[in-house]
């Protein structure tokens, strides 16, 4: 379970009272994750092959964030930010009412976003690659979960742009630049 504490090896800080967070795997995960995702969404029944193509990059980013999430830097492993459903509600209150702690990490409610949307993007690459097989081919509870998780997904990613920018308003710190970057204040 995470907390607050911004103590860091002497590697991870630079002189500008900033810490390093994101490594740069994460960051490149995370802004590859976005293209692939929009480039998925944006050729869906219009360019079979482009969408085909896109949809098999984002499974490789989700291994690949997977076993990142296992092994990789302090602040990208799951146990880092993973927290009881109860922290993660209590967490949502207070930042609601502006009262939410600071975290140098990702936050609760960002925690569970990141396996939300892990989630739901690795089922929506399980499905699609389904409807590639002769087994599943038409099959329309297949194409129905797909569409019905590539929606749900949309309504995370607004969710997760909404609790950027209402922690970034919160804490006085812009979280885009720090997913750019890599570092956050102490």
């Amino acid at each position: 379970m995470s907390d607050v504490s911004t103590h860091s090896s002497r590697h991870d800080t630079n002189t500008c009272g900033k810490v390093r967070v994101w490594d740069p795997l994460v960051r490149i995960f995370h802004w590859s994750l976005v293209g692939g995702f929009a480039v998925s969404y944006i050729t869906a029944e219009e360019w079979d092959a482009v969408h085909e193509f896109a949809g098999y990059v984002v499974a490789g980013l989700i291994g690949f964030r997977l076993i990142w999430g296992l092994i990789g830097s302090r602040h990208a492993r799951f146990s880092d930010f993973t927290y009881r459903p109860s922290a993660v509600v209590s967490f949502i209150k207070d930042s609601l009412a502006m009262k939410g702690q600071r975290y140098v990490g990702h936050n609760p409610a960002g925690g569970a976003m990141v396996i939300a949307l892990l989630l739901a993007i690795s089922g929506i690459a399980a499905t699609g690659y389904m409807m590639t097989l002769d087994m599943f081919w038409g099959v329309e509870w297949v194409e129905d979960i797909h569409e019905l998780l590539v929606n749900g997904t949309l309504v995370l990613i607004a969710l997760h742009v909404g609790g950027v920018i209402l922690a970034s308003i919160e804490h006085k710190e812009n979280l885009v630049r720090s997913m750019f970057t890599g570092l956050k204040r102490r």
